[in-house]
């Protein structure tokens, strides 16, 4: 069921521009996709290792802000500048987590929140370099590739994508391997972890890494598409609003951040139209899926693939392959 899932979004992913190809919703579906990246990041760091990230919005910013700098005062390519920024992005996580990790719990994520927000104003009063609140305008899309232009709808739609792909095959590859264990051990057990012999700082800290890796990503893709940037996605209430599309999807799924991400801005581009009555509408909405789907959509979708699956020879069949359901 779940390969079947993935080939079916494959196909509807693949097909949209070519069945409907409206600049209006490929713009909106590749924007969707680039926060979908930003929450895959998030989801490495809580749904895997339990850890809340207040402050991930910050590292999304220093990604998108490294590709803008880059693109526009050192005339740096694209492809260059995204990878300096992912690696911005990853030195100032391997600095922050050095000291956040530290602490534990609430502790963590008021020290992230308090960072996040130190970035954002530093990256609104930076005004010569930043721009400050009028920020970065004309950021040079990607080059081309032979006949292609990234500069048209299509290209762009689909370069998007492909870095989504990268992006979900890097944490499924991830979270089936051994570190990925060990990320879901320290999170389920930290002093149990630690006695089996696991080093519970330095592997926080790879996973912290991966998770500004993903963010900073996510924001350099952003940085290129929309060819704008400004301080505003730095704040609290993006992160905010990535964590929510991360647990209507299911934390620590695989297709749980991408799930989320598009229903939830698929309905959020559908309530345009009574932009007075959004949240009105957007609330009910939310509660209805945490009352029914607690686990989030694939943690539901999971559970009720184990209901209506043929039962296994014995209950320890089924008990084992309970894991890599949950994991969809």
């Amino acid at each position: 069921m779940r390969r079947a899932f993935w080939i079916a979004a494959a196909l509807v992913a693949v097909g949209v521009p070519l069945l409907h190809p409206n600049s209006y919703v490929l713009d909106v579906i590749a924007k969707a996709y680039i926060t979908a990246i930003a929450v895959y990041g998030l989801n490495v760091i809580l749904g895997y290792t339990g850890l809340l990230n207040l402050g991930h919005a910050a590292f999304f910013a220093i990604g998108a802000y490294g590709v803008a700098l880059l693109e526009k005062n050192a005339g740096w390519p694209f492809w260059p500048a995204l990878l300096a920024g992912c690696l911005g992005s990853v030195v100032l996580g391997f600095f922050v987590g050095i000291i956040s990790l530290r602490t534990r719990g609430n502790y963590f994520a008021i020290f992230t929140a308090a960072i996040g927000v130190m970035i954002s104003i530093v990256l609104t009063n930076a005004d010569k370099i930043t721009g400050g609140n009028v920020g970065i305008v004309a950021i040079p899309p990607p080059p081309n590739i032979g006949p292609v232009s990234f500069a048209d709808d299509i290209p762009k739609y689909y370069l998007v994508l492909a870095i989504l792909v990268f992006a979900v095959a890097v944490c499924a590859l991830v979270r089936n391997s051994l570190v990925g264990r060990t990320f879901v051990a320290i999170a389920d057990n930290e002093d149990l972890a630690r006695a089996t012999g696991v080093d519970v700082p330095r592997t926080k800290l790879v996973a912290f890494m991966l998770s500004t890796f993903l963010a900073g990503l996510a924001g350099g893709v952003y940085a290129a598409y929309v060819g704008f940037l400004g301080p505003d996605q730095s704040g609290l209430d993006v992160t905010f609003q990535q964590l929510l599309f991360l647990v209507v999807g299911g934390i620590g799924t695989i297709s749980g951040p991408l799930l989320g991400t598009l229903l939830l801005e698929g309905v959020s581009q559908w309530l345009q139209g009574v932009q007075q009555y959004r949240f009105i509408i957007f609330g009910p909405l939310l509660v209805v899926l945490v009352i029914f789907f607690p686990h989030g959509i694939a943690g539901g979708l999971a559970r009720l693939q184990r209901r209506i699956a043929p039962r296994g020879p014995t209950p320890s069949a089924r008990t084992a392959n309970a894991p890599e359901a949950a994991a969809s």
